[in-house]
């Protein structure tokens, strides 16, 4: 009884019999028998994510099912907040992105700059980064330049992260431009670019360097103009204000008692970049981002309305032939990765593109069956102490196993 009255109070399942028009910047919502899946199948998602709030991995979550251009599963469960008081989650919730961010902000944004002439994907980054340091082989002595596309693929060899409280003594708070003289000049390079693979937010710091240089413009304001705002995205940005924040999930609780609220949890992104950070700090709901998976499930555009062409989007979801195997990564979006199992055991092998976010959230996309799982939580709500992998594997299996057409 208590599962079905959660059910009842937080959820949005879609039962009627029909497709509902779509609001300027949504997705028409469909029964999921209506696309080809099985509604029986499909509804065993419930358990998996009640589980996951039953067992504290987070206090609560929405998921997103789209399929082609149609949303056929939405659901609220749980509670959006628990500190400083505890509210029901809706499927209206924006929620801190995290990693997610490099995604749909950098990694789209990136690509257009491909498409447009402004850079290649094998541009040394010293072209755009002046002083950039290049791989030197301890032993030969021998240079390596890293490229726009070991960035994107994490296989640049440059370290994970800094230690955020050791640089603020040195180089203070607010410091983008000081980051980046510090990743160009003195950040360890761990390997030969292309042959490893050490996921690195500091290469889409770098990337979003390479971007504000080529345009003149922000990251967060590129992407605003040329990706949210194309795409009609009502709750997508960076640094929320207004009802988009009013909509925004907490995060973790910080040293007054109180959590962080529209202010981005990772630290590289909030304390040093202020918020506009290649690595992390798009603001997204659900709805938002079943949008992008449609356009990009669609060859880059959706309802007339396109950020990338068809051959940039094929070219995005494939893993560079000249990448070590064990590598997996396309370009910007995980792949085969050994970190890529929650994509879970069914959705295809080659052609699934998929990314987390530490705060909670996660998508999934199999450009074969045109499928996306959007999956977003605040785990990290009220604090941080729990993970969500298996979790999110489950859902993709629940989901692939629904496809009937």
């Amino acid at each position: 009884m208590k599962r079905f009255l959660l059910i009842a109070l937080f959820g949005a399942f879609l039962a009627t019999g029909c497709t509902t028009t779509p609001a300027p910047g949504t997705l028409a919502k469909a029964t999921p028998e209506s696309q080809g899946m099985n509604p029986a199948i499909l509804s065993q998602v419930d358990s998996v994510v009640f589980k996951a709030i039953e067992e504290g991995q987070c206090p609560g979550a929405v998921l997103s099912v789209v399929k082609g251009d149609k949303i056929v599963y939405l659901k609220a469960y749980g509670n959006k907040s628990v500190v400083p008081d505890t509210v029901a989650m809706t499927t209206e919730t924006v929620f801190d992105l995290a990693s997610v961010s490099k995604c749909v902000g950098t990694t789209l944004s990136i690509l257009q700059l491909v498409e447009n002439g402004s850079i290649r994907l094998t541009d040394r980054v010293d072209i755009y980064i002046p002083d950039f340091q290049p791989w030197i082989d301890p032993t030969t002595g021998e240079k390596t330049d890293i490229r726009i596309i070991d960035l994107l693929t994490h296989s640049s060899g440059i370290e994970p992260y800094i230690g955020v409280p050791a640089y603020v003594e040195r180089f203070g708070e607010a410091t983008p431009d000081s980051l980046m003289r510090y990743i160009a000049t003195e950040v360890r390079r761990n390997f030969k670019p292309t042959t490893g693979y050490m996921y690195s937010c500091l290469n889409f710091v770098t990337l979003q360097h390479i971007l504000q240089n080529i345009t003149g413009e922000t990251l967060s304001d590129y992407a605003q103009t040329h990706l949210f705002d194309v795409l009609q995205l009502a709750n997508t940005c960076y640094n929320p204000t207004g009802h988009t924040l009013e909509l925004c999930a907490p995060t973790e609780v910080q040293a007054d008692g109180l959590p962080l609220v529209g202010n981005v949890h990772d630290p590289i992104a909030r304390i040093i970049n202020v918020g506009n950070s290649g690595n992390a700090g798009v603001f997204s709901n659900a709805e938002d981002l079943s949008v992008i998976a449609a356009a990009l499930m669609n060859g880059g555009q959706i309802h007339g309305r396109r950020v990338l062409g068809k051959l940039t989007v094929e070219r995005m979801i494939t893993v560079p032939e000249e990448n070590a195997p064990h590598i997996g990564r396309a370009l910007g979006w995980d792949n085969r990765s050994s970190a890529a199992g929650i994509r879970g055991d069914l959705f295809s092998r080659t052609r699934t593109i998929c990314h987390t976010g530490y705060t909670g959230t996660s998508m999934v996309i199999d450009m074969d069956s045109k499928t996306a799982v959007i999956f977003l939580t605040n785990r990290v709500h009220p604090v941080d102490k729990s993970g969500l992998a298996r979790t999110r594997a489950l859902l993709a299996n629940i989901v692939a196993a629904s496809i009937e057409e």
